[in-house]
């Protein structure tokens, strides 16, 4: 009944994608009146490193204090030729990028599913990635990155191809200039390790030092100046304790009043998602489930980091993909996917922002404070749950990649 009720809608994803499409553009307006904040940091910052002054020169024009540069280098050297383009120019460029981007991540995902499961990916896989295109569209982390103009969808697109690409150098370097140009895909080499792709890690590690390379030869001084006095200056990158900021550590200094920094309140945390991420991982490489995998080495790097802004939860569509198509019908799995759904589909992040006086502000009421708590709150159940969703019989049909895990074969960045 399911399977019908399937095909019947998947004959029309075409049509709602295009009709999610022109909704979306339809609200956003003309492209002289679209944000994107994030974008013309990168726009109007990135040619600074040509000056030596990348970490110098701020973006004053904004509403709560000026926007600094927070990558490294070498994501300004990549920045260089949007920022050649007209401002009007580089908004269109960037937002239909990033929509490609949401799409290939939809894609690359359902196909690790139609892998594992012994099927092609054929036009029936093809009509169900435009469908989840379509409404994957509206969920918080995504509108708020197209908002904002944000490289989560590009970076993280790339980063999840590179991640399953069967050759090791392709996998391993792709990764390396990821982090290289954003750190956060750097706990994707964690997820070499786990499945033993060792040769991917080592060339994750010269992916990456071939991206410090070039930033220090673009501009040493900046380089300098940011591989050994801003990194790791979290209060740089924005206000530990916003609601928007969904990491452990967010969330915690919320609940406790203040920045609780790296003190024993983290580490707690820190320790016990650890210990669940440890049991996801061993699970899913033992079930050879590539795309849980993926997930939980994701979702621990979301929860580790002293900054996981809300728009950097993309990976929660992989996370429901996986659970709608690729899991085991377990009542847990089924649960934590639909709360994710909600709670994004629901933007519950944009309503506690508006409830926040500034955005300096840490202290919470107890009820905010304990909404602020959906994301992390929801990924380590998540963690705890995808064992518990992992299918035991996998077949791969002729020609498909087999899961890193256990290939013989030598096993694409934003």
């Amino acid at each position: 009944m399911v399977d019908r009720v399937e095909q019947r809608v998947l004959r029309f994803a075409p049509l709602v994608l295009c009709l999610s499409l022109g909704w979306y553009f339809w609200r956003l307006g003309v492209p002289s009146g679209w944000g994107m904040i994030d974008l013309k940091v990168y726009w109007s910052l990135a040619p600074n490193l040509l000056t030596d002054q990348l970490y110098t020169i701020d973006m004053p024009f904004t509403a709560d204090f000026p926007l600094p540069f927070t990558y490294p280098p070498f994501a300004a050297a990549v920045f260089l030729p949007l920022s050649w383009l007209p401002w009007v120019a580089a908004r269109i460029v960037w937002q239909v990028l990033s929509l490609v981007c949401l799409w290939w991540l939809v894609r690359t995902a359902l196909s690790l599913v139609a892998a594992r499961s012994g099927q092609r990916f054929d036009a029936t896989w093809s009509r169900r990635a435009l469908l989840w295109t379509a409404l994957a569209l509206w969920c918080e982390p995504v509108r708020k990155t197209l908002d904002f103009g944000q490289i989560n969808l590009v970076l993280i697109a790339g980063t999840f191809a590179a991640m399953v690409a069967t050759r090791h150098l392709v996998a391993g370097f792709g990764v390396g200039v990821a982090a290289g140009l954003k750190l956060t895909p750097a706990i994707s080499g964690l997820y070499f390790l786990v499945t033993r792709r060792f040769k991917a890690a080592l060339w994750t590690a010269v992916g990456f030092a071939v991206t410090v390379a070039i930033g220090f030869a673009a501009s040493a001084a900046d380089s300098w100046r940011y591989w050994f006095e801003l990194l790791g200056a979290a209060d740089r990158v924005g206000p530990v304790g916003s609601a928007i900021n969904q990491s452990l550590r967010g969330a915690l200094s919320r609940t406790l009043g203040h920045d609780v920094e790296m003190t024993w309140p983290w580490l707690l945390a820190v320790a016990v998602s650890a210990v669940l991420t440890g049991f996801a991982l061993r699970a899913a490489v033992k079930a050879r489930d590539t795309l849980a995998t993926v997930v939980a080495v994701q979702l621990f790097g979301l929860l580790l980091s002293p900054i996981s802004w809300s728009h950097h939860w993309v990976w929660v569509i992989p996370l429901v993909l996986w659970a709608f198509y690729g899991a085991r019908r377990s009542w847990p799995v089924l649960a934590v996917a639909a709360a994710w759904v909600v709670v994004t589909g629901a933007d519950l992040i944009t309503f506690l922002i508006d409830q926040q006086p500034t955005i300096w502000e840490i202290p919470r009421p107890w009820p905010l404070a304990a909404l602020g708590w959906c994301y992390p709150l929801l990924g380590l159940l998540t963690l705890a749950v995808i064992p518990s969703g992992l299918r035991g019989d996998t077949r791969e049909p002729a020609g498909a990649t087999p899961p890193p895990a256990t290939s013989k074969v030598e096993p694409s960045v934003g």
